[in-house]
């Protein structure tokens, strides 16, 4: 047991991107570090972001990042203000990766891979000292006389202080168990109802199949439920074999997954023509008509959908898209524009955890000081990361978030 008698000033349990950037912060305020992972390697799930690409963080303004997490999104004002995407830009070139945002929002390393980022802090942890032990898989933590006790299959480690940088459930291939929030829970902490979020989702319809090659751009989705009317969101939607995925998808699914939680289907109204209305569409598709008399129903459709999507469009309405609009029956020509300005599509599920990215959901935010990341209840025990009720769409943002917090939690650590 080489670590029994050592007593560090932080153990930080997790080598994802919280926990890696908590072990550095804290090392260059001079604090003897180890950083704990379970896994043979620390950061695969850092490699796995944004399809090896490594989505660092984006250009938004600190105001309208916060806003795009929704109400908690203030908590983070404190990290974000010690370290914002320029601080995180400025850090990853400092250890010689530049950074760059091609189309004016995304910030990835130039050279667009997750495995130059990766080379990059494991050289920095390597210069800065910080102990690194992987494949611990921790049975227990405990805090007596004010030193945390880490108990493992083959060791024993000791602390001043700990930070909790385990992560979510997403990706259990990658190393998630949720130990986190089990720990948290023994020190008394509250952690709230877990849901998993950004990933595709299951429709009762299948129609849509045959779509799977048509992206559509700025699809505008929305809860077709009185009491979650204010959801909407616009972006790019992908049909799949079993309905929908695409940014818009993904992101939509940290609002949705707690809903289904409730209920066993949502019904989503879906524009598929950037919010044009009945009578713009009736306008539309009438000049159409009479710029050319002898069109089929699915030719006047193809002046607003691709051809896949117009068809299926049709199906459901039952329509004959070979035959001519003004011959179609009153009633199902009403449907059709009706259907065309909103089309239902019902989700009802999802794949759990399995290929979720993130976690909705962690440790309660109302007993963590968001100026520290400390825990109220617990002296020298911090948070970072995924582990706490903090989520943020695709884009950069969980990322930086992360990277955010374990900054603050590393370099405020007190003894």
């Amino acid at each position: 047991m080489q670590e029994k008698n050592k007593v560090f000033d932080v153990i930080v349990i997790g080598g994802g991107p919280a926990g890696i950037m908590a072990s550095i912060s804290a090392a260059k305020e001079n604090k003897s570090v180890l950083l704990l992972e379970k896994l043979s390697k620390i950061a695969a799930k850092l490699k796995a972001t944004g399809g090896g690409k490594c989505n660092l963080t984006n250009t938004l303004s600190t105001d309208e990042f916060m806003a795009k997490f929704g109400k908690n999104g203030r908590f983070m004002s404190h990290a974000l203000e010690a370290f914002n995407a320029n601080d995180l830009r400025d850090f990853f070139a400092s250890i010689g990766v530049e950074t760059i945002a091609r189309d004016g929002f995304r910030v990835f390393p130039l050279e667009h891979s997750s495995g130059i980022i990766l080379k990059a802090l494991d050289d920095e942890l390597e210069r800065l000292k910080v102990k690194v032990d992987c494949s611990v898989e921790i049975q227990t933590i405990q805090k007596k006389d004010d030193i945390f006790i880490i108990t493992s299959q083959s060791n024993i480690y000791k602390s001043k202080n700990i930070i909790l940088a385990t992560g979510g459930l997403g990706y259990p291939t990658l190393g998630a168990t949720g130990d986190g929030y089990i720990f948290a829970k023994e020190f008394g902490h509250e952690v709230t109802s877990l849901h998993p979020a950004m990933m595709p989702l299951f429709t009762k319809e299948k129609n849509f199949a045959a779509c799977k090659a048509d992206t559509i751009a700025k699809a505008i989705l929305k809860v077709d439920i009185a009491k979650y009317k204010k959801l909407k969101l616009t972006g790019d939607l992908i049909f799949t074999n079993n309905g929908i995925r695409g940014p818009v998808v993904l992101d939509f699914a940290r609002e949705l997954t707690p809903i289904l939680a409730k209920y066993d289907e949502v019904p989503l109204l879906i524009s598929f023509l950037k919010g044009k209305n009945e009578e713009q569409i009736y306008t539309h598709l009438k000049k159409e008509i009479e710029k050319n008399p002898t069109a089929t129903v699915l030719e006047n459709l193809t002046s607003l959908l691709a051809l896949s999507v117009a068809q299926e469009i049709c199906n459901i309405c039952e329509i004959n898209s070979a035959e001519k609009f003004k011959n179609i029956d009153g009633i199902k020509r009403e449907k059709l524009i009706k259907t065309l300005a909103w089309t239902p599509l019902t989700v009802i599920g999802h794949e759990g955890f399995k290929n979720a990215m993130i976690t909705r959901g962690g440790v309660e935010l109302k007993e963590i000081d968001s100026k520290t990341m400390q825990s109220k209840l617990i002296d020298g025990l911090y948070f970072c990361g995924e582990v706490v009720n903090i989520d943020g769409p695709c884009g950069g943002y969980n990322l930086q978030w992360s990277f955010s917090s374990g900054n603050l939690a590393g370099k405020t650590i007190s003894l």
